[in-house]
């Protein structure tokens, strides 16, 4: 080919083309493509980022459930930006063929504001997801001065199908008549503050009765998902069993395999009860 030629003249100018004017370029409506579209495209990579956390049953063998983080450190101006997205991301799986339920964290004092139990309502209504799908974390029990207004606006969201977690359940009388009281779907036990104390089987057991499922967090050692495991807890999250991924990456989760493989190192019994 000639250095004179066209065609060469043309990918050298593109290949020296600085990024910036490249990146601009794209940023224009080209080969027919709305304005919502590539607006959607420019977003697609944000909403890539590492903030679902994978929940496993016990065993680790079936992806149960994901607990959607950025809304635990979130301040009350991205609260509602961070809640839509939480329920796109249910709806994204969903869309694309798996029933992944998820867990939306709130301040308790969200719960006790009608403006925004306004705006989180209109919020799922718009969804259309399935019962089952949107579950709330309650990240600490309110105060007696909110305590009404809170259950009120707990009492709303329940009419839309929303289920209820009760997140770092201590076990303190006031939790547990929380439970009773409301009915609470599930709660969730921190185990790595269980390492060093007498397991509360009767309390978990208590708990069970009441037909609550149980979650064991923050699994990071091998030690807590052995004291999972005599818990007889329902669900496992926690770096040991899964780090956080992107919701396309937990579209393709089948189990966690660091689980599977340290209960396979457990000696177990045979159909003859023989180790």
């Amino acid at each position: 080919m000639s250095p004179k030629s066209r065609l060469y003249t043309l990918v050298k100018a593109w290949k020296n083309k600085p990024f910036q004017e490249v990146r601009d370029a794209c940023g224009e409506p080209w080969l027919g493509l709305s304005s919502q579209a590539l607006e959607e495209q420019q977003s697609w990579s944000k909403r890539q980022a590492i903030s679902n956390e994978p929940i496993f049953n016990l065993k680790g063998t079936k992806l149960t459930g994901s607990l959607f983080r950025p809304l635990l450190s979130s301040t009350d101006a991205q609260l509602l930006r961070l809640f839509m997205e939480g329920l796109d991301t249910i709806s994204y799986w969903y869309r694309s063929g798996r029933f992944i339920p998820g867990i939306l964290p709130l301040p308790i004092h969200a719960m006790a504001s009608s403006h925004c139990i306004d705006a989180i309502s209109d919020l799922i209504l718009n969804s259309r997801l399935p019962v089952g799908l949107i579950n709330l974390g309650i990240l600490r029990l309110p105060d007696p001065d909110i305590e009404h207004p809170c259950k009120e606006g707990l009492l709303r969201l329940r009419r839309l199908g929303v289920l209820m977690h009760l997140m770092q359940f201590s076990g303190a009388r006031q939790e547990i008549r929380w439970v009773e009281e409301m009915q609470l779907e599930a709660i969730h036990i921190d185990m790595s503050q269980l390492r060093s104390q007498v397991l509360p089987l009767d309390l978990i057991n208590q708990v069970q009765g009441q037909q609550t499922q149980i979650y064991a967090s923050n699994i990071t050692l091998v030690k807590d998902l052995e004291n999972a495991s005599l818990l007889k807890v329902d669900h496992c999250y926690g770096g040991l069993m899964m780090p956080p991924v992107s919701r396309h990456q937990t579209l393709h989760i089948s189990d966690s395999r660091i689980a599977k493989a340290i209960f396979s190192l457990h000696p177990h019994k045979n159909q003859n009860g023989d180790k």
